[in-house]
């Protein structure tokens, strides 16, 4: 089959419209046009279904597209390797991870990276899915809990807890809370337990909701919580490394606090001797560390 009919075929179904893909190829529509027709006549079958507004996919035309994705993810993998075979750290390094660690405690720092690695491109994919490395949706991921997917290469970076914090100027003007059963007298401000977030987490918010705190503030992610716990709205459930970066949160009832939830590195195997994962994980650990060093000093 011919590499170059499936490069503009994969553009066409991309876009959806020969106009778009034919812009993208540098090729003229009709170029465009004569290349799919080539194609199908090759496979012997319609590719596009063909309307006023634009080229739908017929269902072999699906399975081609299947196909040429998974073909292209390959092409870029191998590119970046190649790429990463030189000495210097650069081009774009996809990193997912969830909303709230990422805006909480890895955006605030990336400043640090680049100043070591200016030509360096980061991707940060912030949402609470699970994206697929190995098809490489991203090339590393932070995740709160241990991966599963296979091919990957994993590290343990931390552990932490969901605690309760305030800010001081809410619990000088606030009603008493020394015991858990004065948090009825406060709004409660958490991630809904319905809300997509990890286990340990979702128990202690459906522990703490047994309570029946009459009034209560659900946000889908914990930057959110942060900024309505600032903002003197109430008592917040956060991730315990807020403290480093927030540091006149107040925790309140101390004895209260989730399990243990492991946070992961982890990255494809294939991608093993990649400078730009390598210079990123080095990063991430060494702020890890600078970040268990400024929390002892806090205490």
């Amino acid at each position: 089959m011919d590499w170059d009919k499936l490069r503009i075929f994969h553009a066409v179904a991309d876009a959806g419209s020969l106009t778009h893909a034919g812009d993208t190829l540098h090729l003229s529509q009709s170029a465009v046009s004569r290349q799919i027709r080539a194609l199908e006549e090759t496979l012997n079958t319609t590719l596009f279904h063909r309307h006023a507004r634009g080229l739908i996919l017929t269902e072999q035309g699906e399975l081609l597209f299947d196909a040429t994705k998974s073909m292209n993810k390959r092409l870029e993998a191998a590119s970046a390797r190649i790429r990463d075979s030189e000495e210097e750290v650069f081009g774009e390094l996809k990193v997912t991870t969830t909303t709230g660690f990422g805006t909480i405690w890895l955006a605030p720092r990336l400043s640090k990276l680049y100043a070591q690695y200016p030509d360096l491109k980061i991707d940060l994919m912030l949402e609470e899915r699970v994206l697929d490395l190995p098809m490489r949706e991203a090339d590393v991921a932070i995740r709160m809990k241990e991966p599963s997917q296979a091919d990957l290469i994993r590290k343990r970076l931390m552990t932490v807890r969901m605690q309760l914090y305030a800010a001081p100027d809410y619990l000088a003007s606030a009603p008493p809370l020394e015991t858990i059963e004065q948090l009825v007298n406060h709004r409660l401000i958490c991630q809904n337990p319905n809300s997509f977030q990890v286990a340990a987490g979702k128990a202690l918010v459906e522990h703490l909701l047994t309570y029946e705190v009459p009034s209560l503030l659900t946000v889908n992610n914990y930057f959110g919580v942060l900024q309505a716990v600032l903002n003197k709205l109430g008592v917040g459930i956060l991730p315990d490394y807020v403290v480093e970066d927030f540091p006149d949160l107040v925790r309140v009832l101390p004895d209260i606090t989730s399990g243990d939830v492991p946070v992961f590195l982890a990255y494809p195997e294939e991608l093993r001797q990649s400078k730009r994962i390598a210079a990123f994980r080095d990063f991430v650990q060494e702020e890890i560390q600078e970040t268990r060093r400024n929390t002892r000093l806090i205490a």
